[in-house]
């Protein structure tokens, strides 16, 4: 693993890389609260056929941590990834987990021409996430940490008690045996870098999710919808995932010119963690396809 801080926009970014420079760049989103070094297993597992590039993205681990709320809204999130794509030469494939894959799924939206495919974990598209939440249902229960977290001060409340909050939030309905005390150092470490708990949590209060739940207007298109995928996607879902249900990716076949799904029942939210080998298996074979 190399690690180096590359400008973007004029702002420094903390990257890691694994994998001979010289492959394929696969551009590695991170979500909430993770950090570029969440990848690593699976990077490793990878890095043969990939160069791996992990980025601390913005407010994140050591990279650039703006204040305020409207530095973390979408536009400014897809910005900073365009600019490391042109960084890496222009092209790559892009993979993404949780917040990652909101990024991810915006960048092969709104720029498709930088991007050979798309890879997401555990993530959502707006249109089927949205119609979820307008149901009122499971996924709308599910979803309520994100009113909380959208709240003044919550990220004051999860730095409490060496993070107990956070902790039950990150993985308390789900399987944590990955998160090993040498995980739990490193993830204390970046979480405890002045200024980053509330500019994580400002992903969330930038975001109109929770308070604006209406799906689609009755008259959209997936068709003809700027937010279509038109470039191969695949979708890696762990079925046990407690934040994020299978419901919220229902019709997502609509939206996307190519899409390929792979469920692991045996896996939840933090799929990548639990089953990296079998994820990176996925991942060639359907690149090999």
């Amino acid at each position: 693993m190399r690690e180096r801080t590359v400008s973007l926009n004029g702002q420094d970014f903390h990257i890691r890389e694994w994998g001979d420079p010289s492959l394929p760049p696969l551009l590695m989103l991170h979500g909430f609260p993770e950090y570029g070094g969440a990848w690593e297993e699976l990077a490793g597992a990878l890095s043969h056929r990939f160069r791996c590039v992990a980025p601390d993205q913005r407010g994140y681990g050591q990279s650039w941590c703006p204040e305020g709320v409207e530095n973390y809204t979408v536009p400014e999130l897809v910005s900073d990834m365009v600019a490391l794509v042109g960084d890496l030469g222009g092209r790559a494939t892009l993979l993404g987990h949780d917040w990652g894959a909101s990024v991810a799924y915006n960048l092969a939206q709104r720029h498709p021409e930088l991007f050979d495919r798309l890879i997401i974990l555990n993530g959502v598209h707006t249109g089927p996430f949205r119609r979820a939440l307008a149901k009122g249902g499971a996924q709308t229960q599910a979803s309520q940490y994100i009113s909380w977290l959208q709240r003044e001060g919550s990220d004051e409340k999860l730095m409490e008690n060496d993070f107990a909050k956070l902790l039950v939030l990150f993985g308390d309905t789900m399987d944590m045996a990955w998160f090993t005390p040498e995980k739990r150092e490193a993830y204390f470490k970046e979480w405890s870098r002045p200024g980053r708990m509330k500019a994580m949590v400002n992903w969330y209060r930038a975001s109109q999710l929770m308070r604006d739940r209406a799906g689609p207007q009755p008259d959209a298109d997936p068709k003809t919808d700027p937010r279509r995928v038109t470039i191969p996607h695949l979708l890696i879902w762990g079925m046990g995932d407690t934040a994020l249900l299978p419901e919220a990716t229902e019709g997502l076949e609509d939206w996307c010119d190519d899409l390929t799904r792979v469920e692991f029942p045996d896996a939840d939210h933090w799929i990548e963690h639990q089953k990296p080998q079998e994820v990176a298996g996925t991942i060639l074979s359907w690149i090999d396809r």
